[in-house]
């Protein structure tokens, strides 16, 4: 049984690579249980170069840890995939670019309080740097080319968004973005945003931990267990232990 659970990312992987899009759960139906009947889809599969290594980066500062946030859609597997990094010491679930009222999940959903689904990343930079942190945000935990979505999921609370948390981190950032660009690493632009000056707000207890917790509810098997297998394919990204089965 768990050789099974063990190859099903990669089943996933391979089946996305032939049917580029699913019929697939969504956030909005996570309480019916169903797999996904994939549509053939005359068109090349978009292919992702966004590997390439940040020309830009900030200095290393041992002894402080750091803090990253990130939008990049549901984030059970945006901080499932930085649960696994190396030198990560902390991912927390949340919300950020809205208000401090409206910071819930009922609210949030509604997708017009203008925050993103958010993880904020708290790191140890001697172990792994912020450019570190972006590369594997822009090349495994998400698709930085969706506009208002990710995957199944639509609306502005799961935009592509970089919430930088001082000056350092958006000059970092934009020339990454800007890097990407220039080498056409994504077969369409880059749609991700930087903003400042946003708070950031903790989630409600049960979506933290969601993707190590439940590695075999199925909107977790579908969208996300395929990015924590290719996290462990990426090359020079060291993984920590595996917590997922």
């Amino acid at each position: 049984m768990w050789e099974l659970a063990c190859l099903l990312p990669q089943l996933t992987v391979f089946w996305s690579e032939i049917y580029e899009n699913f019929e697939i759960p969504t956030r909005a139906c996570v309480d019916r249980v169903y797999w996904p009947s994939p549509r053939l889809l005359l068109r090349p599969v978009r292919r992702r170069r966004g590997d390439r290594s940040p020309a830009l980066d900030l200095p290393a500062t041992p002894g402080n840890l750091q803090t990253a946030v990130f939008a990049g859609g549901c984030f059970w597997g945006v901080q499932g995939v930085f649960q696994h990094v190396q030198g990560v010491k902390n991912a927390v679930s949340g919300y950020d670019g809205g208000a401090a009222n409206t910071a819930q999940y009922e609210s949030v959903s509604e997708g017009d309080t203008g925050h993103a689904e958010s993880v904020s990343v708290t790191y140890d930079p001697s172990n792994i740097s912020y450019g570190k942190l972006l590369q594997i945000y822009f090349s495994v935990a998400h698709n930085p080319t969706e506009l208002n979505r990710q995957g199944p999921d639509t609306g502005t609370q799961y935009r592509s968004a970089i919430f930088a948390q001082n000056a350092e981190q958006q000059k970092v950032a934009q020339a990454y973005i800007t890097q990407l660009d220039a080498a056409k690493s994504f077969d369409k632009p880059i749609v991700t945003q930087i903003e400042m000056g946003k708070s950031f707000y903790p989630a409600e207890s049960y979506h933290q931990d969601f993707l190590t917790e439940n590695p075999s509810y199925p909107y977790i098997v579908i969208n996300d267990l395929p990015k924590v297998a290719q996290l462990k394919n990426c090359s020079p990204i060291n993984t920590a232990p595996n917590r997922c089965w």
